[in-house]
C-alpha cells in the first residue's frame, strides 16, 4: 500500500496562506485573524509558530524563495548550450509566467519590501535577501556570455543580474497600476531586446525564438 503523503503542518498552511493573501492585500492590510482563517488554524497555532506578524513576514520571503527557487531550478531554459540563449530563455521564461490575476504573478518579495523598506528592516533584509538570491542565479551564464562574446564593458554580471529584477520588479508595478499582465508583458518584451542588443555587436535585435 503506498505511502500516504505528509499533509502540510500549521507552519506551513500560515506560509502559504501569506503568499496569497499578501500578494493580493499587501503585508499592512493582511491580519493575523485572515492569515489564520485562510489557513484553516488558530491563533494560538499562529504564535506557537511565530511570534509576531512580522517573523512570518520574514519567513514567508524565505519560503517565497525556496518555492521559486525551485521552480526556476527545473525549467528548460538551462538546457541551452548558448549562455546568452540561458539567459533570454529566462526572461521568455519570466514572461510565460505572467497567467491569471495579478497577485498570481507578481513576486511577494517586492510587494512586501515596498511597503516595509523603513519600518520593517528584518523584512526589508529578508525580501533583499530573496530578490538579491534569486538574481545570483543568472550571474554565472551572464559571464559566460560576456566571455564568449570577448566583452570587457565597464558592467559587471553581477550589475546586470540585478537590473533584470528591477525591470521584473518594474512589470510587475506597472501590472498592478494597470490591473493586468499586457503592460508587463510589453516591459519584458524590451528587456529581451536591451539584452539581445547588449550582447550582439552587429545591433540585430532579431533571434530565431523557435529554433528553426
Amino acid at each position: 500500500m503506498p505511502a500516504r503523503a505528509a499533509k502540510p503542518d500549521a507552519r506551513a498552511k500560515l506560509l502559504d496562506a501569506a503568499l496569497s493573501i499578501i500578494r493580493t492585500k499587501g503585508y499592512s492590510a493582511t491580519t493575523v485573524d485572515e492569515l489564520c482563517a485562510a489557513a484553516g488554524v488558530t491563533k494560538g497555532a499562529f504564535f506557537h509558530h511565530f511570534r509576531s506578524k512580522d517573523d512570518l513576514g520574514v519567513a514567508a520571503a524565505e519560503h517565497w524563495s525556496d518555492m521559486t527557487g525551485a521552480l526556476f531550478a527545473g525549467a528548460a531554459y538551462h538546457d541551452h548550450a548558448d549562455p546568452l540563449d540561458r539567459i533570454l530563455g529566462y526572461v521568455d521564461f519570466r514572461k510565460a509566467l505572467l497567467q491569471g490575476r495579478v497577485p498570481e504573478f507578481t513576486c511577494l518579495a517586492g510587494t512586501m519590501v515596498q511597503e516595509t523598506y523603513e519600518t520593517v528592516p528584518a523584512i526589508r533584509d529578508a525580501c533583499a535577501r530573496s530578490i538579491t538570491g534569486h538574481a545570483r542565479t543568472l550571474e554565472d551564464d551572464i559571464a559566460a556570455a560576456m566571455r564568449d562574446r570577448g566583452m570587457s564593458p565597464d558592467w559587471t554580471a553581477r550589475s546586470l543580474a540585478l537590473h533584470t529584477q528591477a525591470v521584473l520588479q518594474g512589470a510587475f508595478i506597472l501590472a498592478k497600476a494597470k490591473g493586468g499582465a499586457a503592460v508587463a508583458a510589453d516591459s519584458i518584451d524590451h528587456l529581451t531586446r536591451y539584452l539581445t542588443l547588449l550582447f550582439r555587436r552587429d545591433g540585430s535585435a532579431t533571434r530565431n525564438r523557435k529554433g528553426q
